[in-house]
C-alpha cells in the first residue's frame, strides 16, 4: 500500500480520497525543516501547499519519495531541480484556484480606480473627505495582461465584460487563441506604453524575476495602475517604490512581496498601495478543490501511473495512459535492450516513431526508452530523472515521427550513437497490447522480452542450434522460448532465447568457445 504525507494544512478532503483510494495516509503540519527531513523517509508521496519547504537535504532523506503534490499553482518552495536529479515527480494544481485568483485581481483593479481602500480607513476615522478621493472609471480603460495563462485568461475574459480593452503579453499566446479570446497579443514593450493598469500573471523565473523595475516603469504611461496577484518576485519594490513616490505610478495593489510573510515592507505605509496578505487563492471553494485535485492527482499516480500536471515530466492524461501503457513498456524494453547491450560509451540516442506510434505523446514514450537505456549503466535513473541524466552526460537526443507505415502499422525504432559504431533495435505491439522485438542492427527477428535472456552472435552455419541447446542442456539450463534471425545465408546472424534461470559466467564463457559464435551477452527484462 502506497503512503502519503500530508505536511500543510488543507480540507480534510484530501486525506479522505487517500484513504477511499487505498493509501495510507498520514497529517503532520507545521513539521519544521529538520522535523521534515527526520518524518520523510518511509513516504511514497508528499502533499504540501506553501508552508513546507521540499529543499534538496529533505528529498536526499526522503529514499522512497515518487512524488510531491502542490495544493495550489507555485512550486517556488520545492527543489524541482533536485527532485528531478532524485527522480521524484513534482506536480500542481493549477486550475483548482485560478477563478479565485483572477477575481481577487478584479477586486483589486475596482480597488484602485476608486481607492477604496484609504477611502475606508479616512471615513472610518471620522473625516469625511469626499472631494480627495477622486477615482477614475475602468471602463474603456486599456488592461494589460502580463501571462495569459489560466489565470491570465480568465482575467482578461472578466476585463472584456467590464467594457475594457485588453492587451496581452505572452510568448506561448498563438495568435488564433488571442483572436477566440477577442483581446490583442502585443509585444512587452507596446503593452507598457499601452496599459492604463498592468496585471502580472505569470511564474517566477530567472526570465520573469524583476520584470517590473525602473527600466520598464520609465516606459509605462503615467498615471499607470499596476497589480500583482502572482509572485512578488516579479517586481523590483524599491524601483516600484520611487515611481510612486514621483507620481509616474499612480498606484499598486499587491498580493504577493519579495520576502513572505511580509511583516514589514519597503511599500508598506503608502495611501497609493493597497496590500493584501497573498489572498489570492484564499477561497472556501479554492482551498476545497486544490486539496482534493492534489490528492486525486497523487493517487492516480501511485496507483496507475497517471501523470497531471506535472512540472518536471510529460503529461499523461488519464485517457492517453491505457493506450500508452504497452508502448511504455515496448519503449522501456527497447532502451533496456540497447542499454545491456552496449559496449562504449553512448554519445546519442535517436529515436524514430513510424504509423501508429507516430499519433501518440511521445514525450513519456522518449523518457521510457532513456530509462532504459540508461538504468543498465547509472544507479537510480527512472521515468523522471532520465532526460535529465542524459542532458547531464552529454547525449544528445532527437526524435524523428513519420506517418507513413513500412512493414508494420506501428514501429519504435532506436539507434545508439556509440564510439564505435551505431546500433539500432526496433518494436512493435502485436495483437493490440504486446510488445514485441522485430529488428536487431537490421537482422529480423520476432521476438517477447522476458525474464532472463541470452543474446548469442554467431556465423550461420549448420549445427549452431544444436550445439548451443546442447551446451545449456549440460548446464542443466531449461530453454522457454528461442528465437532466430540472420542478414543472409552463411552471414552473421543471432539468437535470442529465454530461459529459466540465470547462467554463471563459466557457462557464458563455454558459449563463447562454441564454434562459429562472435559473442554471448546476458539480459534481464
Amino acid at each position: 500500500m502506497p503512503k502519503v504525507l500530508i505536511s500543510d494544512s488543507m480540507s480534510p478532503r484530501a486525506a479522505e480520497i487517500f484513504r477511499e483510494r487505498g493509501i495510507d495516509v498520514d497529517v503532520k503540519t507545521g513539521l519544521k525543516p529538520e522535523q521534515l527531513k527526520a518524518a520523510i523517509d518511509g513516504y511514497d508521496g508528499l502533499a504540501i501547499r506553501s508552508a513546507t519547504k521540499v529543499t534538496a537535504d529533505v528529498l536526499a532523506a526522503a529514499r522512497k519519495l515518487k512524488v510531491v503534490g502542490r495544493a495550489g499553482i507555485g512550486v517556488d518552495n520545492v527543489d524541482v531541480e533536485a527532485a528531478t536529479a532524485r527522480g521524484v515527480l513534482v506536480m500542481n494544481t493549477p486550475f483548482g484556484n485560478s477563478v479565485t485568483t483572477a477575481e481577487h485581481t478584479v477586486a483589486l483593479i475596482f480597488a484602485l480606480a476608486r481607492q477604496i481602500a484609504e477611502a475606508d480607513r479616512s471615513t472610518q476615522a471620522g473625516r469625511w473627505e469626499k472631494s480627495r478621493f477622486m477615482g477614475i472609471e475602468i471602463t474603456g480603460k486599456t488592461l494589460g495582461v502580463l501571462g495569459c495563462g489560466n489565470i491570465g485568461t480568465i482575467v482578461a475574459d472578466r476585463a472584456k465584460g467590464l467594457k475594457m480593452r485588453v492587451v496581452a503579453f505572452d510568448p506561448f499566446l498563438s495568435p488564433q487563441r488571442a483572436q477566440q479570446l477577442d483581446i490583442e497579443k502585443v509585444e512587452l514593450d507596446e503593452l507598457f506604453a499601452r496599459a492604463d493598469f498592468i496585471s502580472l500573471h505569470t511564474p517566477l523565473t530567472d526570465a520573469t524575476r524583476g520584470i517590473i523595475n525602473k527600466d520598464s516603469i520609465a516606459k509605462m504611461k503615467p498615471g499607470v495602475r499596476i497589480i500583482n496577484c502572482a509572485r512578488g518576485g516579479l517586481i523590483v519594490e524599491a524601483d516600484l517604490k520611487a515611481a510612486l513616490d514621483a507620481g509616474k505610478v499612480a498606484g499598486a495593489a499587491l498580493d504577493v512581496f519579495e520576502v513572505e510573510p511580509a511583516k514589514t515592507n519597503i511599500l508598506f505605509g503608502s495611501d497609493k498601495v493597497i496590500c493584501t496578505p497573498h489572498l489570492g487563492a484564499s477561497t472556501e471553494e479554492a482551498q476545497e478543490n486544490v486539496a482534493i485535485q492534489v490528492a486525486e492527482q497523487i493517487a492516480d499516480y501511485l496507483l496507475n501511473g497517471t501523470v497531471a500536471n506535472p512540472i518536471n515530466m510529460a503529461a499523461v492524461s488519464a485517457e492517453e495512459a491505457p493506450k500508452l501503457r504497452p508502448y511504455l513498456k515496448l519503449a522501456e524494453q527497447l532502451g533496456s535492450f540497447a542499454g545491456q547491450t552496449a559496449e562504449s560509451t553512448i554519445h546519442g540516442v535517436h529515436i524514430e516513431y513510424e504509423g501508429q506510434a507516430a499519433d501518440l505523446n511521445t514525450r513519456p514514450l522518449t523518457a521510457a526508452i532513456l530509462n532504459g537505456l540508461l538504468g543498465p549503466l547509472y544507479e537510480g535513473v527512472n521515468l523522471i530523472n532520465a532526460p535529465f541524466f542524459a542532458k547531464e552526460r552529454d547525449i544528445a537526443v532527437s526524435e524523428e515521427k513519420r506517418s507513413a507505415i513500412s512493414d508494420y502499422q506501428t514501429l519504435i525504432k532506436i539507434t545508439v550513437k556509440k564510439e564505435n559504431r551505431d546500433r539500432s533495435v526496433a518494436g512493435t505491439i502485436m495483437g493490440g497490447d504486446k510488445p514485441r522485438l522485430v529488428d536487431i542492427e537490421g537482422i529480423r527477428v520476432e521476438a517477447e522480452l522476458q525474464g532472463h535472456m541470452l543474446l548469442v552472435r554467431n556465423i550461420d552455419r549448420p549445427g549452431m542450434v544444436g550445439n548451443l541447446g546442447k551446451a545449456l542442456g549440460d548446464a542443466n539450463i531449461n530453454i522457454a522460448t528461442f528465437f532466430l534471425g540472420r542478414q543472409a545465408p552463411g552471414g552473421e546472424a543471432l539468437a535470442l532465447l529465454a530461459i529459466d534461470q540465470p547462467v554463471d559466467d563459466l557457462l557464458i564463457m563455454n558459449l563463447c568457445a562454441l564454434p562459429n559464435v562472435m559473442q554471448v551477452k546476458t539480459l534481464k527484462f
